[in-house]
């Protein structure tokens, strides 16, 4: 079977996971997708199979379109809501027209290192495998480029991002971006 399968992940599956199970119930060896998503996430994922996995490698430098929320004033261990809260600033206060000012300092070309719960390899294991087992190692920052970033339903923030607030965010980009990291 050839072609593209677009399937909506679900949070908790590995982009991995989605393939394997799109390769049993298709019955295909040959499968696989255009750009990682967190397990947390959720959302598009393209799927090749077949002759199409040879559009892998075009599509994957493709630009992404998320959309994320921020939650102000708290830090976890994985850059995200599945991980245990590392800091907490009870005062973080700023007004929501000064993050608005700053989004456009992401804009263009950026350095941005990868989290350790992340799959680049390093000495051929992948960062969240060492993780896992409570090792953390240097690693290199990479140049990613943030093409658009906006607030989104701006109204409904508040006008003071204090400890807590959320908001949410829609983000297009180039691949290997870590949205997490940037929020």
């Amino acid at each position: 079977m050839d072609g593209l399968i677009a399937i909506d992940k679900p949070p908790g599956m590995t982009s991995h996971d989605v393939v394997a199970r799109v390769r049993r119930i298709a019955g295909q060896r040959s499968a696989g997708h255009t750009g990682t998503l967190d397990p947390d996430a959720t959302g598009l994922l393209v799927v090749c199979m077949g002759r199409a996995t040879r559009l892998t490698r075009f599509m994957e430098g493709f630009p992404k379109e998320y959309e994320a929320e921020i939650v102000f004033g708290v830090s976890t261990d994985t850059g995200d809501d599945s991980g245990r809260i590392t800091a907490r600033s009870e005062s973080f206060s700023i007004p929501l027209s000064e993050f608005l000012d700053t989004l456009g300092r992401f804009l263009g070309d950026i350095r941005q290192t990868p989290p350790m719960i992340s799959a680049v390899h390093h000495e051929g294991e992948r960062l969240y495998e060492l993780a896992r087992r409570g090792i953390t190692v240097e690693r290199q920052p990479r140049t990613v480029t943030i093409f658009e970033i906006e607030p989104l339903s701006v109204v409904s923030w508040p006008s003071r991002l204090e400890h807590g607030a959320r908001g949410k965010l829609r983000i297009r980009c180039s691949r290997g971006t870590y949205i997490r990291t940037l929020c």
